[in-house]
C-alpha cells in the first residue's frame, strides 16, 4: 500500500490539471499558430510558464485504484499487476480464466 499522502497528492494534481486544461490548450494553440504575431506568441509563452507546475498533465502518475502502487499498473484496468492477478485468480475479472492444458 502506498502512502496516503502520495495518493492524495495525485488526486490534487488531477484536479489542478482539469482546472487549467482549457487555458493551457488555448495558450498552446496561440503559441503554435504561425499566423499570430511574434508578440502574441511570446506573451502566450510567458502566460504558459506562469501557470502552476502541477497543471501540466505530464506530471501525472498512473496509480493503482486499489493500493496506490505507482508501478506495474495496467491502464486498461487501472489496477496494479499483483492485485489484478489476485482478482483474476478469484474469478472477479470477466472473460479471464487460469490457463490449463
Amino acid at each position: 500500500m502506498s502512502k496516503l499522502c502520495m495518493i492524495k497528492r495525485e488526486e490534487k494534481r488531477r484536479k489542478v490539471v482539469e482546472k487549467f486544461k482549457a487555458k493551457r490548450l488555448a495558450l498552446n494553440e496561440t503559441i503554435n499558430n504561425v499566423g499570430a504575431s511574434s508578440e502574441e506568441r511570446a506573451d502566450a509563452r510567458v502566460q504558459l510558464q506562469n501557470l502552476p507546475r502541477n497543471s501540466s498533465p505530464v506530471r501525472l502518475r498512473n496509480r493503482c485504484a486499489l493500493t496506490g502502487r505507482p508501478r506495474g499498473v495496467y491502464s486498461k484496468f487501472g489496477i496494479a499487476r499483483g492485485k489484478l492477478r489476485e482478482l483474476m485468480l478469484s474469478g472477479e475479472v470477466p472473460g479471464i480464466t487460469k490457463a490449463s492444458w
